[in-house]
């Protein structure tokens, strides 16, 4: 039997870093994926192959081991975690292709998350329910993490436009008829997301009576984008998102390339820019009404971009004998 699973990356629009601290947060997912193949190993070893980040390696399963070759085993950590919730240790080969810039602020380990434990629970005939699959690749997240919010592992899941309530109490499909046009920019340099949750926490705990309003404020600033999204105020949600970048800088989570990046957005005729994700590396996202393809021809002169879409469809699976 082979299973196949896929799930979206996701753009933070607005919130991330507070989110963290139990304050709403507004993300899309993304027309860009990460696909799970999982099939029969007769040699009763769990192999994993990530052909387009030349990674690969063995997952001794049961002493929480990764045997690999590569440097960088990063990525296979999510996937032995993930593996371990819904599998019992025998035989897998899982092979993984992916249309999303690792490290790039855009959920590539709860896209890879999600879609493994999609991919190898149906494998085992477990019919989880999306509510399940967000929770497993949530504790997974926070296991590798020590940190994270459910924001990222939720909108791989579900797709759409997602608004995570205060929390995390609840998890609202933000349902708009407008499309929301935006350009993602993302540097060769990544940003390390347990690293710099951990480096805020530091911050917050170092300079309370400075951090904590600044996280209030993401979260003031979160709610007005809920209601500026809802009625379409195009101008309202670029200022918005200019606010939002602001305050990420004052959390720290910035570098000179990603300013660059978000005021070259700016003066190529995005409303509103913003880091988008962790930060310290990765990718910013700007929002684009107009001039988007001035926008996406700017950054492609020093920098790599991409247009990008909503995903209506959360994570899905496919089974073939």
């Amino acid at each position: 039997m082979q299973v196949i699973a896929s799930a979206p990356a996701k753009a933070i629009l607005f919130g991330e870093h507070a989110v963290v601290y139990g304050k709403p947060a507004i993300a899309m997912a993304l027309n860009k994926k990460a696909h799970v193949k999982v099939s029969d190993n007769s040699n009763n070893k769990i192999y994993v192959n990530v052909d387009k980040l030349k990674l690969s390696g063995y997952l001794d399963f049961k002493n929480n081991n990764i045997l690999s070759d590569s440097p960088k085993k990063g990525i296979l950590k999510y996937i032995l975690a993930s593996i371990k919730k819904v599998h019992d240790g025998s035989g897998l080969d899982i092979y993984i292709d992916l249309d999303i810039p690792i490290g790039g602020g855009l959920g590539s380990s709860a896209a890879v998350t999600v879609a493994t434990i999609a991919a190898v629970s149906k494998y085992n005939n477990m019919d989880l329910k999306k509510e399940e699959i967000a929770k497993y690749s949530h504790e997974v997240e926070l296991e590798i993490q020590k940190a994270a919010s459910p924001l990222d592992t939720t909108v791989s899941t579900y797709g759409g436009l997602i608004y995570l309530e205060k929390d995390a109490k609840d998890i609202v499909q933000l349902n708009v008829n407008q499309d929301i046009p935006v350009v993602i920019g993302y540097t060769n340099s990544r940003g390390n997301t347990g690293k710099l949750i951990e480096a805020v926490r530091i911050r917050k705990n170092s300079y309370p009576e400075i951090i904590n309003p600044v996280i209030d404020s993401i979260e003031t600033v979160t709610l007005n984008a809920k209601d500026a999204i809802i009625t379409n105020d195009k101008k309202r949600i670029g200022e918005l998102m200019n606010i939002n970048h602001g305050l990420l800088d004052a959390l720290g989570v910035n570098t000179k390339e990603l300013s660059n990046m978000v005021y070259n957005a700016r003066n190529a005729g995005a409303i509103g820019s913003k880091i988008t994700g962790a930060g310290g590396g990765g990718s910013i996202i700007a929002y684009c009404p107009e001039g988007l393809e001035k926008v996406i021809s700017v950054f492609k002169e020093t920098d790599r971009a991409l247009k990008a879409d909503i995903s209506k469809e959360g994570v899905k699976v496919t089974v073939s004998e």
